[in-house]
């Protein structure tokens, strides 16, 4: 049945990312039917009943429903067209890849409650910290265009042009660090503190630790750095998405490869 809704949500995205900006309540109410009908397909395909089924491509959409959830809602206080044009695409990409690439069932018998908590907080971490990415990204452009010697009129440049100002977006960018700093520090310490309970095995060192330990020293740079020497503009972006490329790699990079490379099951 989730594939009737995954179809749905992708249709649903493509017309919402191709709206003109004028149809406002509109978007507003596509973008919501779309992320309903999202969460109910990843929903009915990750939990199945005493296992859970996840992986590379599970994970990329769970986390761009929630990059749709933090895009609707900060749209009713600030004008974010530029981020629907990029976000809404993506979102409908990472739905057809877990239609494609279903990933593998962990079983849950014999696990401690914390192991469904300790990956809801990793994903909603990760998740959180995927749209920063995308924010940090339309700064980036943003900032470019800012400099740019033409000002042509183009498909991207119109979206661009309707982004609240680089203070604001400056703004929300480290509002959404903050919070996704918050849960990836509860992801390193629930890995760290309950590892025998949650895995089975004391903790070791293997690359999804190493990465994400690696990522969140690199945001924790990043929010020192601003509180403290006033970091922003180029420095606070170009440590957002090397944080952000090094979190990619400890879970849907690794994820990728036991899957689509090695085929191979939860590791």
């Amino acid at each position: 049945m989730q594939i009737y809704s995954f179809i749905a949500a992708i249709a649903l995205y493509i017309v919402c990312a191709a709206l003109p900006s004028r149809r406002g309540g509109l978007i507003s109410a596509v973008t919501l039917v779309a992320w309903l009908l999202h969460g109910a397909g990843l929903w009915a395909e990750i939990a199945a009943g005493g296992e859970l089924r996840f992986g590379f491509a599970a994970m990329l959409s769970s986390a761009l429903w929630v990059s749709v959830a933090a895009y609707w809602i900060e749209n009713q206080n600030f004008s974010l067209d530029g981020m629907r044009r990029l976000v809404m695409p993506v979102a409908a990409v990472t739905v057809g890849l877990q239609t494609v690439f279903p990933g593998n069932l962990v079983p849950l018998e014999g696990k401690s409650p914390l192991f469904g908590w300790h990956i809801a907080i990793a994903t909603m971490a990760y998740s959180t910290l995927t749209i920063a990415a995308f924010h940090a990204v339309l700064m980036a452009l943003q900032e470019s265009r800012l400099h740019a010697a033409t000002d042509r009129k183009t498909f991207l440049s119109g979206a661009l042009d309707q982004l609240p100002a680089l203070l604001t977006m400056e703004k929300l960018l480290f509002r959404m660090i903050g919070f996704g700093f918050t849960l990836l520090s509860l992801t390193v310490l629930s890995g760290i503190v309950f590892s025998e309970q949650l895995f089975g095995q004391a903790l070791k060192w293997d690359h999804k630790s190493v990465f994400t330990l690696l990522s969140w020293l690199l945001f924790a740079a990043l929010l020192a750095g601003r509180r403290f020497r006033g970091w922003r503009g180029k420095t606070a972006l170009s440590f957002t998405l090397a944080g952000f490329a090094t979190l990619l790699l400890a879970y849907v990079g690794s994820r990728f490869v036991f899957e689509v490379v090695l085929h191979k099951g939860w590791a």
